[in-house]
């Protein structure tokens, strides 16, 4: 049977997935953050949120 635990974790490692897959919404330069266009802070950013939602999603996978 399927914990509440594993559905949790299946939807925080699912989130960046469709985040990183939504290409036409950040697909843009402005607006620019000091130097960088906005694609490349957006994916920046995301890399440290997609590191907090996996590690989550690993602390809930091991406390089964």
């Amino acid at each position: 049977m399927v914990s509440a635990k594993s559905i949790l974790a299946g939807i925080l490692i699912l989130i960046p997935f469709i985040v990183y897959f939504a290409i036409p919404t950040y697909n843009k330069v402005e607006p620019d953050l000091g130097s960088l266009p906005f694609f490349y802070w957006y994916q920046t950013v995301w890399l440290a949120i997609s590191t907090i939602l996996f590690s989550i999603a690993a602390l809930l996978l091991a406390r089964r």
